[in-house]
């Protein structure tokens, strides 16, 4: 494992000298734009494991994606090595269709500390809540990226982010009713504490989350990649691209569904993926929105 082979995937080509919140915010933006939010491995019989070189093959080496426990792990790592003060945390994800938190602790992100200013740097949740630069961990705040208004609100020691979207055009209305779409502007995230975790305190969550039929990632095929001005997902065989702010205070969403032959091409034309084994699709109405 090296940095060099690792920034050759993410196509950063910056300096890697300062230890600033500049240099975060480009190594961060070139790893989402580079390497999709996906779980296709359980669609595909593969196993998901966290053991950090075979994320770092998986990701490096083969060109996949993978989930929160993938993606920050690798990032971590990574700036560790350049020698950023970094730490795990661990997350529970709001679920809109349960209009509550998640009771176990699924989502893994990395708290970076510059200058005595804490950051979270989150680059495995992908579609629309997908942040695209660190966030300063102060409560209250509105912090306003391209995706939208990002916030952290905190209480009794609990820490809770929430994303304020903009309006939505959907060109093709028979998708406007898509149970994929968010329908509230104002949308919960997750929550945490800033309790030091461990890659070995998700070792449970990870075995459950790809064998639990109450699971959303083995209710879903998921691959999401971040662009230079929105993001790309493709869930079962519904393809969407977001353009955000393609009018004033209005995000472009459209909607395309995939034929079974066309699957794979889109992985490859629109995600850079190409998969060892065959993808079997799902997309179980319900449980995600983007």
């Amino acid at each position: 494992m090296n940095l060099e082979e690792y920034f050759a995937r993410t196509g950063y080509k910056g300096s890697t000298e300062k230890q600033d919140l500049e240099t975060l915010t480009d190594i961060f933006q070139h790893h989402i734009r580079a390497v999709p939010f996906e779980n296709l491995s359980i669609h595909c019989g593969e196993k998901i494991t966290l053991e950090l070189e075979h994320v770092y093959n998986k990701i490096v080496r083969r060109k996949r994606g993978g989930w929160c426990m993938e993606n920050n792990q690798l990032l971590g790592w990574v700036l560790q090595r350049l020698g950023y003060d970094t730490s795990f945390l661990g997350a529970y994800v709001f679920n809109p269709h349960q209009n509550a938190y998640a009771t176990l602790m699924t989502h893994l992100v990395v708290k970076v500390v510059i200058d005595g200013k804490a950051y979270i740097v989150d680059g495995g949740f992908g579609v629309s809540y997908q942040m695209w630069q660190p966030m300063e961990l102060v409560s209250g705040k509105d912090q306003p990226q391209a995706p939208g208004v990002f916030r952290f609100t905190e209480k009794n020691a609990v820490w809770y982010l929430e994303k304020m979207r903009r309006k939505q055009y959907i060109p093709n209305q028979s998708f406007s009713n898509s149970d994929l779409l968010e329908k509230k502007e104002c949308r919960k995230v997750y929550m945490f504490s800033l309790e030091p975790r461990t890659v070995e305190d998700f070792r449970f969550q990870c075995t459950y989350l790809q064998t639990s039929p109450d699971s959303l990632f083995t209710k879903k095929s998921i691959c999401t990649l971040q662009t230079t001005d929105g993001f790309r997902a493709l869930i079962g065989w519904t393809l969407t691209e977001t353009t955000y702010n393609y009018k004033e205070n209005m995000d472009l969403v459209e909607f395309v569904t995939l034929e079974d032959e066309e699957v794979e091409k889109t992985l490859k034309e629109k995600f850079n993926i190409t998969l060892d084994r065959k993808l079997v699709p799902i997309n179980v109405k319900g449980f995600y929105t983007i």
